[in-house]
């Protein structure tokens, strides 16, 4: 699933029509109660205190996998286990054009450690934390029809 989503189109683009796509690794870390993990934006960061799933840029020749594995470890002290590749999807922020590619995460070790000031929150849906950062909403929706499918077999 992919298609553009343009969050806060009334604003410039930085860098114009012809800006590099950005690749971003991003960690839907679910618990055996079925919650996900969201984080806040951390302070002095584009969007601070906006929720999001964590995850960070993909450093040059990383694949998605390395990159999730590296910044998880980075920003909330965690050591994933399988990452399942999920879902795509293309953002067009106006700071930059960023692929999020996001993977489920259901094995993890280490406690949960914010390393960059950030707030995490376990959730269900609908979420009960705001704001949530454009590139968010997704997902939340990915996950609500995943629910419905699973709620429909049953």
């Amino acid at each position: 699933m992919s298609g553009l989503l343009v969050a806060d189109g009334d604003r410039p683009r930085e860098g114009g029509a012809d800006r590099p796509v950005t690749e971003v690794a991003v960690g839907v870390l679910i618990d055996a109660q079925g919650r996900f993990l969201l984080t806040t934006r951390p302070p002095g960061k584009v969007y601070a205190g906006y929720w999001e799933f964590p995850g960070g840029k993909l450093e040059a020749g990383e694949t998605v996998a390395q990159a999730l594995r590296r910044e998880l470890q980075e920003e909330i002290g965690v050591t994933i286990g399988q990452a399942q590749p999920w879902h795509e999807k293309l953002v067009d922020y106006p700071h930059a054009l960023v692929r999020l590619n996001f993977c489920k995460v259901r094995d993890w070790s280490g406690e949960l450690h914010m390393h960059e000031g950030q707030e995490f929150a376990w959730q269900t849906l609908p979420v009960q934390v705001e704001p949530v950062l454009p590139g968010t909403v997704p997902v939340l929706e990915w996950l609500q029809q995943e629910a419905d499918q699973a709620a429909a077999q049953s």
